[in-house]
């Protein structure tokens, strides 16, 4: 991935952050984003949107980002949050907390590019990017932090829900998790305004 929003913003000087959250479509657990700030013109081989690396490759990525990265920030939004504000408003918040996190790091921080839309009301100007975990080496960074963030964080919950297997399934919607629904009802951990579990309801 070269970069291209990146690379035109390192030209200018600019100091910014890339901005992607994870868990958006998942019916248990938590929305999580991250931000992260690159040295300028970061190039990191292999990094892609989370979503089309495997497991092993992200943890590694994982790992190499937190070591070449000026700052890292996460911030999360709980289903419960979800639930209270709509997945859409809880990701926001989520990018904010991870943004406010990453401040604490940083030493400057300029603006921020983000996966998708706009962040109403965020701290920094910042500019939505349709499919900008493809376009961006920032945000990819971002999409991997979340990704591996949040995976590790289902994982640690499976012991609670064994038989949801939050291990394989990190709370999305595929056919085991809506069986294993219908049989077990939602735990705590499910997003009761989701359809699929507010059918089970």
């Amino acid at each position: 991935m070269r970069g291209k929003p990146d690379f035109e913003l390192w030209k200018q000087g600019a100091v910014f952050c890339g901005i992607d959250e994870v868990g958006r479509g998942a019916l248990a657990g938590p929305v999580v984003a991250a931000a992260v700030i690159l040295r300028p013109f970061t190039y990191l081989k292999g990094i892609k949107d989370s979503k089309q690396l495997s497991p092993k490759k992200r943890e590694a990525f994982y790992l190499l980002i937190k070591e070449k990265a000026l700052a890292v920030g996460v911030g999360s939004a709980t289903h419960k949050e979800i639930d209270r504000f709509n997945i859409r408003n809880a990701s926001f918040l989520a990018m904010k907390r991870a943004l406010r996190n990453l401040m604490k790091q940083a030493k400057k921080c300029e603006r921020a590019i983000v996966d998708g839309f706009e962040i109403p009301g965020c701290i920094l100007p910042n500019q939505g990017i349709i499919k900008g975990d493809q376009k961006s080496i920032s945000i990819a960074c971002a999409s991997i932090i979340a990704k591996v963030t949040r995976d590790r964080l289902m994982c640690t919950l499976h012991n609670q829900y064994p038989q949801y297997n939050f291990l394989k399934n990190k709370g999305y919607p595929s056919s085991f998790h809506l069986k294993v629904l219908e049989q077990n009802g939602p735990s705590f951990l499910h997003r009761k305004s989701f359809q699929p579990v507010k059918k089970i309801l």
